[in-house]
């Protein structure tokens, strides 16, 4: 569809626990796709608003290849034309959400910001999606992923003991922190709103998600089971009991045997069970030298040897797995954890739900 052309709602959204939501998404990168991504994939109508000649968007559509654009419609209008600006407007006067991720501010300069569209619709909600939050000194600022959990405190705790920290790819405060705790928060607010009548704006700042993923380090580290360094505590690679490690092929496995069960399956597995050493877990002490054994042992198979040789055991074990060979694995391939869109393999829909299942993903369209 051309530019200032009006788009309208369809009712088409589709099946699942979503059916009948009708969500505005203001086109950005990341974290705001995904959570609109969330929302259609379980049945809401989500109509994408895209910039004119945007190369990320509308102006280059990619099909199946852009997972987080799948299952909707991208309308292109000028929001710096009145009549773009009328059009979306008169879209939030029938939606119930709309989601945007612009810099603080720069809804209001285009005249779309949250009070006149709450005017319009007082049962909206208006989801603000941004790195630094709407307040506080740095919600003007740039930022990526990384300096998002850089602030919150997450980074100083990612890597090993003897490295610097190691950024989790994009996953902690783009995904998890952002456009997950922004699809809560959509639909928190819309529940609220079906109940009051009163809609209301979702703030929602990737520095405070991230924050909020870290939150059982927290409460370990207020119990002093916790030691604020990087690599030295149980679950960041400092018990050797819970690290990945190379095997004979190059590649590697990974283990979380924390529990003295799943433990001692692992020693018995490994035939390491009467070895005193191993007998140790706890003992801090005693780390470094098992973590060579373990070293040791892992590198004298391949990593396929290895997860034939734990198969059907407890012992908290799993073969690490590539972008390539994850959707060939059988328990995936068992529960269709992986879907094709336009011949390209990608991540279904989750959680998944009894009564109102999703539907299968679409590649994203251009309304024409």
């Amino acid at each position: 569809m051309e530019s200032g052309a009006v788009p309208g709602w369809s009712g088409d959204g589709g099946q699942g626990a979503l059916a009948g939501l009708r969500i505005i998404e203001i086109a950005s990168i990341g974290p705001g796709p995904f959570c609109a991504m969330m929302l259609a994939d379980h049945g809401a109508e989500v109509l994408r608003i895209e910039r004119p000649g945007d190369p990320l968007g509308a102006a280059a559509p990619l099909g199946g290849r852009d997972v987080l654009l799948r299952s909707r419609r991208t309308h292109v209008l000028d929001l710096k034309d009145p009549a773009g600006v009328a059009a979306v407007r008169a879209l939030a006067r029938e939606a119930d959400g709309l989601v945007e991720g612009f810099r603080p501010g720069v809804m209001e300069r285009l005249g779309l910001g949250p009070d006149l569209l709450l005017a319009d619709n007082p049962r909206l909600v208006y989801g603000r999606m941004t790195g630094w939050g709407q307040t506080g000194p740095m919600a003007p600022r740039a930022g990526h992923d990384i300096n998002y959990i850089a602030l919150a405190g997450n980074l100083h705790g990612y890597g090993r003991a003897d490295g610097k920290p190691t950024p989790p790819i994009n996953a902690v405060a783009d995904f998890g922190g952002g456009g997950m705790m922004m699809a809560f928060g959509m639909l928190a607010g819309i529940m609220a709103a079906r109940r009051t009548g009163r809609g209301q704006v979702i703030d929602c700042a990737m520095v405070d998600g991230a924050g909020l993923l870290g939150a059982m380090t927290w409460s370990f580290l207020a119990q002093d089971a916790w030691t604020d360094e990087r690599g030295v505590n149980l679950l960041d690679t400092g018990a050797p009991f819970y690290d990945s490690y190379e095997t004979a092929d190059g590649r590697h496995v990974a283990i979380g045997a924390l529990e003295p069960q799943f433990y001692a399956l692992l020693l018995d597995r490994l035939g390491v069970a009467d070895d005193p050493l191993f007998a140790r877990q706890n003992d801090r002490a005693a780390w470094p030298a098992m973590r060579a054994r373990l070293e040791a042992l892992f590198r004298s198979r391949s990593r396929d040897e290895w997860t034939a040789l734990f198969d059907g055991c407890d012992a908290c074990f799993a073969p690490v797995l590539s972008l390539a060979e994850a959707p060939r694995d059988p328990h995936s391939r068992a529960r269709d954890s992986f879907v094709a869109v336009d011949g390209h393999i990608q991540p279904a829909p989750a959680p998944r739900f009894s009564a109102t299942p999703a539907r299968r993903p679409v590649a994203g369209q251009v309304s024409q």
